[in-house]
């Protein structure tokens, strides 16, 4: 991950959810001031806004705390999911045979940086 000097990253690691659910609430988020992206996150119906939600927060208290930046003056630049590892489980079944089950783990990553003022 390469990063400019104004963006200030967030990254939750081994979130037990698939990164397919966590890309579509991700999507939703990308651009967006800080506000608004909450705004969304509250709304939305989906399981994966509780842990993106959090990873936001911690992003922008990155930035204040350590930055010395506004939360009304940042906006998310960047926000992706990537695969982590899986937890394989057994299911038994017929005739003494075991299915594998896979339980997905993502790494989730909120880059934000304050917002291009439009003189």
């Amino acid at each position: 991950m390469i990063l400019q000097d104004d963006e200030i990253p967030a990254i939750a690691r081994f979130i037990r959810m698939s990164p397919h659910k966590v890309r579509r609430v991700l999507d939703q988020i990308r651009g967006r001031s800080y506000r608004e992206a909450l705004i969304v996150l509250e709304f939305m119906p989906y399981r994966a806004c509780e842990p993106v939600t959090k990873l936001l927060r911690s992003a922008v208290a990155n930035a204040v705390h350590n930055a010395g930046m506004q939360a009304e003056q940042l906006k998310v630049h960047q926000a992706y999911a990537d695969m982590g590892p899986c937890l394989k489980r057994m299911r038994p079944r017929a005739q003494g045979r075991g299915y594998q089950i896979r339980k997905p783990t993502c790494h989730i990553t909120i880059t934000v940086r304050p917002m291009e003022e439009a003189n």
